[in-house]
């Protein structure tokens, strides 16, 4: 018998929040056809209408930030300060696309015997499969650039934040835009290719996990769908010999615990070399142990639980695996329900999950590098290639290093993040394609070629 309704549980207290039925194929066509209709008359909107709109749903977002972060943290257990982040992060983006899109998306004249341009079109609608862990800022990266751009879009969101998913629904309606412009479908995964064969869906573009990412591009393959995956990571920290320890301690400890380490970019896998190691680990130990974990709505503490209680069995599982493979736990390493205690582990090596896997939680992991080479060797050393991050007091050696290291992006003695101004995305098996910036709207529009004789 199909699943009638999904469930919002509150991962901290597990206490059922909402349910939301699931939407059946009947129900799906409404929206579909919805999403055609608009489409007709929202492609011919001029960019200033569309700046207008994006611009008000920066002020509902900001005007209504304590509303929306609450949802956020009920939903999923982000400690309410990082959800408050979240939502004006939002606005950020929305301000960004209704000042810039009409400038990414001008023609370009092309220096020919004859006149010649190119412009960008809309394309239709783009669907949109997103995952829990930034369950506002992961949609607005795509729903501001498929907007702007002309599209319609329609979200896919993960079961457990239904109700995120149909506030921000509420949120583009409040601001103007027109029924169909953005739409929530309560869906169940079998139903994904019904959506994405339908001749007014052209994009397919997934956050998500490595597995979902092998589905839902086969699914667009099969379809001939344009598709852009932004999939897992296991975010390399490389600590060269000259670095700042004390910064490159409190950055990579920020960046793998924030989110209570639910994040594809959050650093993973700490590399440091035999003259480091010892002393950047101690101050990463002393770091993680003053990380106060409790009920995410309580300003006090630094981290709430994760997100579900199965994702919590399963980093615990990467950790026993771990340690059965020799790792040593340093700190931490406890359960109760979904909350994971903040853990550190030493005496690691490449054959375990902690290595070869993406391990999302509060976990991070110090790997010992022989020196400088084989510390880009073991960052390389990875299926995933999201990002990374670097720290040295030679910038210009730093620089000629991240140059070698196979991610998408590599900060230098900074916080791995995710800006509008920047594109963002990885390669391997973090996915392809980018979002964000000019790269990522254009990934989003039928780049045309216009010959006048």
């Amino acid at each position: 018998m199909a699943q009638a309704h999904f469930q919002s549980i509150n991962p901290y207290t597990q206490t059922i929040i909402a349910e939301y039925p699931i939407q059946d194929k009947h129900a799906l066509d409404k929206k579909i056809s919805q999403a055609e209709l608009t489409y007709k008359s929202w492609r011919k909107s001029t960019f200033a209408q569309r700046s207008e709109l994006l611009l008000k749903v920066a002020e509902i977002l900001k005007r209504d930030t304590e509303r929306y972060a609450r949802i956020i943290t009920d939903e999923m257990g982000k400690h309410i300060r990082e959800a408050r982040a979240e939502v004006l992060k939002c606005a950020t983006a929305c301000s960004y696309y209704a000042q810039e899109a009409e400038t990414l998306l001008a023609d370009q004249i092309v220096n020919t015997p004859f006149k010649s341009k190119v412009v960008f079109d809309p394309i239709g609608c783009v669907f949109t499969i997103m995952p829990w862990n930034f369950p506002f800022w992961q949609v607005f990266r795509q729903a501001t650039a498929s907007l702007s751009a002309g599209n319609v879009l329609m979200l896919k969101h993960a079961p457990n934040v239904s109700g995120c998913s149909l506030a921000m629904e509420s949120i583009f309606l409040e601001a103007g835009f027109p029924e169909g412009a953005f739409q929530s479908l309560i869906m169940s995964v079998e139903d994904i290719e019904y959506v994405v064969q339908h001749p007014i869906v052209q994009a397919i573009t997934l956050t998500g996990s490595e597995r979902a990412g092998i589905s839902v591009g086969a699914l667009a393959g099969k379809h001939i769908k344009k598709s852009v995956l932004e999939l897992g990571g296991s975010d390399p920290v490389l600590v060269l010999d000259d670095a700042d320890l004390d910064k490159a301690a409190q950055i990579a400890v920020q960046s793998r615990m924030q989110n209570a380490g639910q994040s594809c970019i959050a650093a993973k896998r700490f590399l440091a070399t035999p003259k480091t190691a010892e002393l950047f680990t101690g101050k990463v130990y002393d770091l993680i142990q003053n990380i106060k974990q409790g009920n995410p709505l309580d300003d006090s503490i630094q981290m709430g639980p994760m997100a579900r209680l199965d994702l919590a069995e399963g980093l615990e599982k990467q950790l026993k695996d771990s340690m059965e493979s020799g790792a040593i736990l340093q700190l931490g390493g406890h359960r109760n329900g979904a909350n994971f205690s903040p853990t550190l582990l030493t005496e690691t090596d490449t054959q375990m999950p902690v290595f070869q896997e993406e391990t999302f939680g509060p976990l991070a992991s110090v790997f010992i590098a022989k020196d400088e080479a084989h510390m880009i060797e073991l960052a390389n050393q990875s299926r995933y290639g999201l990002g990374a991050t670097l720290f040295s007091e030679d910038r210009e050696r730093a620089e000629h290093i991240a140059r070698n290291i196979e991610s998408g992006s590599v900060f230098i003695n900074s916080l791995v993040r995710s800006d509008a101004q920047l594109p963002f995305g990885g390669v391997k098996k973090s996915g392809y394609g980018r979002e964000l910036a000019g790269f990522g709207i254009r990934e989003l529009v039928n780049v045309k070629t216009l010959v006048i004789e």
